[in-house]
């Protein structure tokens, strides 16, 4: 390829904030293209047509129809472009599989809609038409760019592709989440027979769109540098790690990025005062703010241990759950806002009945309270199991709420611990903790509760975590790099 010619890249996902957002990938498919598009390439991105993106789509056309695929009667993919994201965008208009209650891929009742495969399978195979020219004559794509399991069967048709084809890059965001499909569901996913195999898309006698992504990309992604080598682990490798050894030498580590223009205390207009690292004071009026809407005690002696997450075993949430009836007792203060789990559910509500003045929790999604729990707590509590890159302790920093973190993945190359030595050297950001049990945590949050009474040292703390630069422009240039040197691997 020339070297005057803009890299043509398609990305590939199942949600994008703020239409559809379950968690972090729909954060990421928000600023990753636009930053890709400020590094030069021409971006254009495909995603599943649920109605609140259907309805958000402006001056589209449609760019081919269909007619019955996957299940669906009709299906046409439209272009056009989502207001504040200045790039092309197609959506798949199949009302019989994404006009649904619930969220993309789970009923009302939080159990998998039993045709996900078809669902995602759809997305996969339209990817890679797309992308090889075959759907829109107007535009190819020299990278497919396919998001977590939902898009991995793009890399499969890729590669089963007879023609030229472009390079089929795949990120793990969550290496947990397999994706599985029954065997008997090869066909109607346009897949061969001969797919169905150790070296392909089998998985413990099952088919997987985790290892279709894992197999068949040319060029592996995840979302931290420690996490690409956990992933090659039996410990956090799900199962795949034999085979990510083996792909080690295309698997790479990029971290993401926070989004400035969205996460930024100094413009936030969901927040009651605005603050920055030059002027702090506003912080504290967010936390009195935050305390009297939730019913906390008001109390800027407090600690207030924010955290906004999935409630999920992968999280962490039960190991805060049992260090705050302790906690309490000592003065700190919790506020929550998720949902998932419902025994992690009632759980917490049992919690907020038994300390009323110590312990908010909300269910459900809010985008404005997430951010004021994120600027007015003290501390935000990030003490997953696991962690491919975790972006809730990336927006702690730049808000100056220090992270409690347990060490792995993102977590852990993300968040510098306040050690004396740290502390002294001016590096500290926030608080790390190895072991994943309720006393590291608790410890953890201790020692957060001893230099919040240092209020000098706090600060400084803070300025230092608000200097971080975890932008998004800089992962884009990391990934423009990768896109380049996997097209010419694969032109050779």
């Amino acid at each position: 390829m020339a070297a005057r010619e803009r890299l043509r890249v398609l990305q590939v996902a199942a949600e994008i904030f703020p239409w559809v957002k379950t968690g972090g990938l729909g954060d990421v498919i928000a600023a990753l293209p636009p930053a890709l598009a400020r590094a030069g390439a021409d971006v254009r991105l495909l995603l599943p047509g649920y109605p609140p993106l259907l309805d958000a789509l402006q001056d589209w056309r449609v760019t081919a129809q269909l007619g019955s695929a996957f299940g669906a009667a009709t299906v046409e993919l439209r272009r056009g472009r989502l207001p504040g994201l200045d790039l092309p965008v197609y959506l798949i208009d199949a009302p019989y599989l994404y006009d649904r209650p619930g969220n993309p891929y789970l009923t009302p009742e939080r159990a998998d809609w039993p045709d996900n495969p078809r669902r995602f399978g759809l997305l996969g195979w339209l990817a890679a038409h797309l992308g090889c020219g075959d759907v829109d004559r107007l535009w190819h794509a020299d990278v497919v760019h396919a998001h977590d399991w939902h898009a991995g069967l793009a890399c499969a048709h890729l590669a089963l592709h007879p023609g030229p084809r472009p390079a089929g890059v795949f990120t793990v965001h969550n290496l947990a989440f397999v994706g599985e499909f029954e065997p008997l569901q090869l066909a109607e996913l346009q897949l061969p027979r001969s797919t169905f195999a150790p070296e392909g898309l089998e998985f413990h006698g099952k088919g997987s769109f985790m290892k279709a992504g894992l197999y068949y990309a040319d060029q592996l992604t995840t979302v931290s540098p420690t996490y690409a080598q956990e992933i090659q682990t039996s410990a956090f490798g799900c199962g795949f790690e034999g085979l990510l050894m083996r792909r080690a030498p295309v698997l790479a580590g990029i971290l993401n990025g926070v989004d400035n223009a969205v996460w930024n205390p100094a413009s936030d207009p969901h927040l009651e005062a605005r603050y920055d690292s030059g002027n702090l004071a506003g912080k504290s009026q967010v936390k009195a703010a935050l305390q009297r809407s939730l019913g906390l005690r008001a109390d800027p002696r407090a600690l207030l241990v924010g955290m906004v997450t999935r409630l999920a075993y992968q999280k962490g949430v039960d190991l805060l759950v049992q260090s705050m009836r302790r906690l309490a007792g000592e003065g700190v203060q919790l506020a929550l806002l998720g949902s998932g789990d419902p025994q992690i559910e009632r759980d917490l509500a049992r919690l907020a009945g038994e300390l009323p003045d110590a312990v908010s929790v909300s269910f459900g999604y809010d985008d404005a309270l997430s951010h004021r729990i994120i600027a007015g707590a003290d501390v935000v509590a990030v003490p997953s199991r696991y962690e491919p890159c975790g972006l809730t302790q990336l927006y702690g920093l730049r808000y100056g709420t220090l992270p409690v973190v347990h060490s792995v993945g993102g977590l852990a190359d993300t968040v510098v611990d306040a050690s004396e030595t740290n502390l002294q050297a001016d590096r500290a950001t926030g608080f790390v903790f190895v072991n994943a049990t309720e006393a590291a945590l608790h410890a953890a949050l201790h020692r957060a509760q001893r230099l919040f009474a240092d209020g000098p040292r706090w600060q400084q703390v803070m300025r230092r975590a608000m200097a971080q630069d975890f932008s998004w422009d800089e992962a884009a240039g990391r990934y423009v790099e990768l896109y380049g040197r996997v097209t010419e691997r694969l032109s050779r």
